[in-house]
């Protein structure tokens, strides 16, 4: 499963990262937009977007970009907790 992580803190990217293996997802973390933004995001199983920490430019720009069956997940807070909830709702895999 392919997961999208937008906003959230720049230094627990890596964090964001294991947390998604552990649960047999490969991620790509944007916590600052960058010029192709939306042509890098293709076409994920599933798009997390952290509210609280990123921009409204950089939100349009990414929904710009999906293209197929995402599913989209709101959160506000960009806690590794609140990741974890998630991707055990969503993902198939288990934590190891």
């Amino acid at each position: 499963m392919s997961v999208v992580i937008l906003g959230g803190n720049e230094c627990m990217e890596r964090q964001y990262t294991n947390a998604c293996r552990k649960y047999g997802c490969k991620a790509k973390v944007f916590c600052k937009p960058c010029a192709d933004m939306s042509s890098r995001i293709g076409s994920p199983d599933l798009l997390i977007v952290f509210t609280h920490t990123i921009s409204h430019k950089m939100l349009k720009c990414a929904l710009t970009g999906i293209r197929g069956n995402t599913k989209i997940v709101r959160s506000h807070t960009s806690s590794m907790k609140s990741l974890k909830d998630i991707l055990s709702e969503h993902a198939c895999g288990a934590a190891v």
